[in-house]
């Protein structure tokens, strides 16, 4: 039998990292670090005690963070 893996989306992979530290990288180029405390199907993401980073410099710290998925590039 071959090893077969099943295909996940990238949904199902935001959800196994629930609750763990990731990187939100915006189209504009804004970078937000925080811990991902939820997500819906829309790629919407909320964020808790997180800091925005302009040009690799931090600039602002935030309790809760709420972005809108059509904003996000990448989410590492």
């Amino acid at each position: 039998m071959e090893n077969q893996q099943k295909s996940r989306s990238p949904t199902d992979f935001l959800s196994t990292v629930l609750g763990q530290p990731v990187k939100v990288k915006l189209n504009s180029g804004i970078d937000y670090k925080g811990t991902l405390a939820c997500l819906d199907g829309y790629m919407n993401i909320a964020l808790e005690n997180t800091e925005e980073y302009v040009d690799g410099r931090l600039k602002n710290r935030y309790g809760d963070t709420f972005i809108r998925g059509n904003n996000g590039k990448m989410c590492v």
